[in-house]
């Protein structure tokens, strides 16, 4: 795996938000919390950095 060097911008955004959309649409309301947990394990392995990632969760829970 390989680990992206710049920032995606926002292009890039909106075609990871629609891929996402359809894997959640595809794993279904029953497996979507599932599908959710295995994503974010497999990308704070290939982030590989544990500290950023705790970051990342702060970010995501802010204004839910």
């Amino acid at each position: 795996m390989t680990s992206a060097t710049t920032p995606l911008d926002i292009g890039g955004l909106e075609a990871v938000y629609d891929r996402l959309a359809q894997a959640i649409d595809t794993a279904g309301d029953a497996k979507a919390p599932l599908f959710l947990v295995k994503l974010a394990l497999l990308n704070a392995q290939a982030l590989g950095d544990a500290t950023l990632f705790n970051a990342h969760i702060e970010a995501a829970l802010q204004d839910l």
